[in-house]
């Protein structure tokens, strides 16, 4: 069974500056792992802020991977993999160390490398550290929507996603978030209530829910705003 900790936060100020202290421990850790990224507004700060730290050092053999990405161009505003171009020329990796969604590619294709370059992760024994997540207000997760892109998502490591807005996408599934050895929520703002109070009692109707129920733990941080009204 999935155990759920949760961290409540006073402010997103607050939330934010936990964020950034949790991501540099894991940049340094000498213990080198990959590190999941999420995109959405509410880990940005977080970012921004690491990317302006002096001195920021990675480990060693560090990696950086996405949950999901948009099916747009790299450098459009609309990618997580741009969104986060600030921390990652901070950290200085080299290319083959950033694992990102290559939407050059047709959509199929880009889901399909993605997971095999997933998988070859995996197989050189890298350990997958601290993997960040959104909750959207729907109960999404990454880029999985509903039942439909979960069923789709057996035996992938990574999948292509047609979102309930238009847009595509390409998204890890319940597989690889299975493989996080601390996967975290980091959830912000008040039109989330409703999705964390069925996070919280663990719906299983909950895409969100349904999508970590492979992971031996989980951690929820949200702000004060995100926290469920008590009756």
């Amino acid at each position: 069974m999935t155990e759920l900790a949760t961290r409540r936060f006073a402010s997103r100020t607050a939330l934010e500056s936990a964020l950034e202290e949790r991501l540099a421990r894991a940049i340094a850790a000498p213990a080198a792992a990959a590190l999941m990224l999420s995109g959405g507004s509410t880990p940005l700060p977080a970012y921004r802020a690491l990317a302006a730290r002096p001195g920021l050092t990675p480990a060693a053999g560090l990696r950086v991977l996405f949950s999901d990405d948009r099916y747009v161009p790299a450098d459009s505003p609309a990618s997580n993999y741009h969104q986060a171009q600030p921390l990652l020329a901070a950290l200085a990796l080299p290319s083959p160390a950033v694992l990102r969604v290559r939407t050059e590619l047709p959509l199929d294709d880009a889901a399909r490398d993605y997971e095999e370059r997933l998988a070859a992760l995996l197989r050189s024994g890298t350990r997958i550290g601290l993997g960040l997540l959104g909750l959207g207000a729907d109960g999404h997760t990454a880029s999985l929507f509903g039942a439909p892109d979960l069923e789709r998502a057996r035996g992938r490591l990574a999948l292509a996603v047609h979102r309930p807005d238009g847009m595509s996408a390409v998204s890890v599934t319940p597989e690889l978030l299975a493989r996080l050895t601390e996967p975290v929520f980091v959830v912000a703002g008040a039109d989330k209530q409703e999705a964390v109070r069925k996070l919280l009692a663990r719906d299983p109707e909950l895409t969100a829910w349904r999508a970590v129920a492979g992971c031996s733990r989980v951690e929820l941080w949200l702000d004060e705003a995100a926290a469920p009204a008590v009756a």
